[in-house]
């Protein structure tokens, strides 16, 4: 039978009998939109699997991941400092030995005083604040409600009873704030010997990381990963700068207006501005919060008016014309992004999320763009700050492949 016949028996089937379609045809005959959104759906599908098996990963090793992470952004900070003691002919580990001891000390001598003047503000706060028991005393008393002294007496018994009663619960609180207090210190040491390496041998560490990949992939990992550490140096200290003008805006208004615990408040305002738009809302409330308790209404909105002329100043100043052109990231995928990262990991993912974003768009862009294919380097600013990045300067991939 020829192949002619072959066809006109398929296109004109005997009667009774089924003919299954060929593939091609039913392709053909399925909508050329609904084929790319199908094809577009399972591999974003998949991709989102792998990224949230990623994250579960993830967050069952938080204990090692946040270290590692706190690690790296502090590396990125206190390269610089290495390097400069590295120029002055000081050996690598002596450098590295001065840098952290340093930057440990300046944090010490920063706590040291900020818990004295809490202790010393406290004090005075806590008179304020039975001064303040008092004036609501005489309020139920006297106002509205005309409350008597027995029946004040009477819900104080009764909401003293209700502590004593939830006693075990307010007991497994405590231990569990001390389990978390354990793991944060032991957290903060497994990140300080992570960053003594990262300082020390940041250079043979990626070389081991891209060295794992296959040929044909180092290049590109290697740029993705200069490129990605460099946009997350950048933020680094940026977000470095926009925190101490927060800091020194909201501090040094609270001590013009006489508000209690100004230099902690100020501290705390540093802290707190490392978490992008919600840290600076968080903080800038506790200062309005603090001025009322301390000096009352119209205290408080002098400090609110405070808050909120430096809030402007960063969000229409620092951040359009400082951070925007660091880490090329529009406001509004900041603000996502810091909600997802809140959302899926607390005080954590909020703080990280914005770094991570930076990394990520950074090497995308660049493997997107093929970009190692004609990139013999870095590029000049990575190239000027090659000394004092953890990821080295050279290409990696070469340097691999020598080697082996």
């Amino acid at each position: 039978m020829t192949p002619a016949h072959d066809a006109t028996a398929a296109s004109d089937p005997s009667p009774g009998r089924l003919v299954p379609l060929p593939e091609n045809r039913i392709a053909q005959d399925i909508p050329y939109g609904i084929r790319i959104a199908a094809a577009w759906a399972w591999r974003v599908g998949l991709i989102m699997v792998v990224v949230a098996a990623l994250v579960w990963l993830l967050g069952r090793i938080s204990f090692l991941v946040i270290p590692v992470m706190v690690a790296a952004l502090l590396a990125g900070l206190l390269n610089p400092v290495t390097a400069s003691l590295r120029r002055l002919k000081l050996p690598q580990g002596l450098a590295v030995a001065v840098t952290v001891l340093g930057f440990v000390g300046v944090i010490a001598g920063a706590l040291a005083l900020v818990g004295r003047q809490l202790a010393v503000g406290f004090g005075e706060l806590w008179q304020e604040a039975l001064v303040g028991i008092q004036q609501i005393q005489t309020w139920l008393a006297e106002g509205p409600l005309r409350l008597t002294a027995e029946q004040i007496d009477k819900y104080v018994q009764d909401a003293t009873a209700a502590l004593q009663n939830n006693s075990s619960s307010i007991l497994s609180g405590a231990l569990s704030f001390g389990s978390t207090a354990g793991h944060f210190a032991a957290g903060m040491v497994l990140a300080l010997f992570i960053l003594i390496f990262f300082l020390l041998e940041g250079a043979r560490i990626w070389r081991f990381i891209v060295g794992l990949l296959p040929r044909t992939a180092r290049a590109a990992a290697d740029g993705a990963g200069r490129r990605g550490w460099s946009s997350m140096v950048s933020y680094v200290r940026i977000q470095m700068f926009v925190a101490f003008v927060d800091a020194v805006g909201i501090g040094v208004g609270a001590a013009i207006i006489q508000v209690p615990l100004a230099l902690p408040l100020a501290v705390l305002v540093f802290i707190g501005s490392f978490i992008p738009v919600v840290g600076a809302l968080v903080t800038g409330a506790v200062a309005v919060l603090l001025a009322l308790v301390a000096n009352g209404p119209v205290n408080a909105l002098v400090m609110l008016g405070i808050v909120l002329l430096v809030q402007q100043l960063e969000s229409h100043i620092l951040q359009p014309l400082v951070m925007g052109k660091a880490v090329s990231l529009h406001p509004v995928a900041v603000i996502l992004t810091v909600a997802a990262g809140s959302y899926l990991a607390g005080i954590p993912g909020a703080l990280f999320a914005v770094p991570l974003l930076a990394v990520a768009n950074s090497a995308i862009r660049y493997i997107a763009a093929r970009t190692w294919e004609h990139d013999e380097g870095p590029d000049d600013a990575a190239a000027a700050e090659a000394p004092a990045e953890l990821i080295p300067s050279g290409n990696v991939a070469e340097e691999t492949n020598k080697g082996e």
